[in-house]
């Protein structure tokens, strides 16, 4: 009963000063936001970092001229931006001789902000202009779903041969008819429909559907034949796939003609390597929001004992009449703690709240269910009560020592 009536009492101290109680507990909860939102945030993108690199086969991986991500000095930027592009002739060359030694190789280049038409339809100015081999569907981890797949003569021939991403099919004939020989239209160039991919879903936020794929050679000699294209190699067992890198390294480098003494021109991207990448810009994203959350919290204690402090100086007299009649030192203590300690806890609350919330629309842009980081509720609010605790110890232990006499002394 008694604890009960200390708790009751210390909310309704709160109560009668709504305003400062609010801006108190408000400088808590941007500091718990800030982390929770990070936190959240950086897990949604990491579920979708994994189920990104599914779409890279466990004994696959990209050649490419330049890395993912890009780290470091003005220097290296430099450097990159000098190398040269992989050509359709380099990349012919290294496949004549890894042949052997992979299961399968393919070619890809890519542009973006494409439309394409049919009849009156036309997709939104987001579509992924492709082009590939008949090796894209194997080494992509696609499957027709009708039609047929491009073949050796499209690319010989560089026909305007067209297979079309589920999401494009479904925008040009939304009726399911059926797609194939029909004309579409993309930036003006004619293409044949010669099939529709299965329907693959989203990965790193992006639909891996809204594309249409024709003939690389079409492609080089039609839309961008400065490009520099992107090969993937699977390797023949995944005991294989370390020896099919070194050999990788090896033919592309003959490919580029590169000596003994050039390094590398061109990066391996393998599902290690994205996964090292990530994790570099998640210490640091972390590493930020801890800084700001502490310095934030930091602020909000101090802000939680001085306004206990002003507290007590108002409530003296109250505290001198509760004391004179009897109230134990223990209790004056324990109602000033949980005042402080409720203030803590209220703007941990709402952090977390408007934290997971933020977080979740980042996730929802990933196309992933709701995210609840439960250890970093947990960590906050044993944080939060902690702040609560030990910015409120010194006011509670100035209340609880108040001589009565001198606190009903008229002022």
């Amino acid at each position: 009963m008694l604890l009960r009536e200390t708790i009751t009492q210390a909310i309704y101290s709160l109560a009668v000063n709504k305003l400062r109680s609010w801006l108190t507990i408000m400088g808590v909860a941007v500091g718990v936001f800030s982390i929770i939102a990070v936190m959240t945030a950086l897990d949604a993108i990491d579920k979708s970092v994994e189920s990104g690199l599914t779409s890279l086969g466990a004994n696959t991986f990209q050649i490419q001229k330049n890395p993912a991500t890009v780290f470091g000095s003005g220097h290296s930027r430099n450097l990159l931006a000098n190398r040269k592009d992989i050509t359709y002739k380099q990349a012919l060359f290294f496949r004549k001789i890894m042949e052997t030694k992979a299961r399968t190789i393919g070619f890809i280049i890519s542009s973006m902000a494409n439309q394409a038409k049919y009849a009156n339809l036309t997709t939104n100015p987001d579509v992924t202009m492709t082009g590939g081999d008949e090796n894209f569907s194997a080494s992509n981890g696609y499957t027709v779903a009708s039609g047929r797949n491009l073949s050796t003569g499209d690319i010989r021939s560089a026909r305007n041969t067209a297979i079309l991403g589920s999401e494009v099919a479904a925008t040009l004939f939304p009726s399911g008819d059926n797609p194939q020989n029909k004309f579409i239209k993309v930036n003006g160039e004619v293409y044949t429909v010669a099939g529709v991919f299965n329907k693959k879903g989203a990965a790193f936020g992006q639909s891996q559907d809204n594309f249409v794929l024709i003939p690389i050679t079409r492609y080089l000699d039609h839309i961008n034949e400065k490009s520099s294209l992107s090969l993937t190699v699977e390797a023949l067992s995944r005991k294989d796939y370390p020896s099919a890198i070194d050999r990788a390294i090896g033919a592309m480098r003959l490919a580029r003609g590169l000596t003994v003494k050039d390094a590398n021109d061109f990066e391996i991207r393998t599902n290690e390597s994205l996964i090292d990448s990530f994790r570099d810009i998640q210490r640091a994203i972390s590493t930020g929001a801890f800084i700001i959350s502490f310095m934030a919290l930091l602020t909000a204690g101090v802000g939680i004992m001085n306004i206990m402090l002003v507290s007590v100086t108002e409530r003296t007299r109250e505290i001198g009449i509760r004391k004179s009649v009897g109230a134990p030192r223990r209790i004056i203590l324990h109602q000033f703690l949980f005042e402080s300690l409720f203030l803590s806890l209220a703007g941990g609350l709402i952090g977390i709240t408007v934290g997971i919330t933020i977080g979740n629309i980042v996730a929802l842009q990933f196309n992933l269910p709701p995210i609840f980081p439960w250890i970093w509720i947990t960590v906050s609010m044993i944080v939060c009560s902690g702040i609560g605790i030990t910015f409120g110890l010194f006011p509670a232990w100035k209340a609880a020592n108040l001589d009565p006499v001198e606190a009903l002394r008229p002022k």
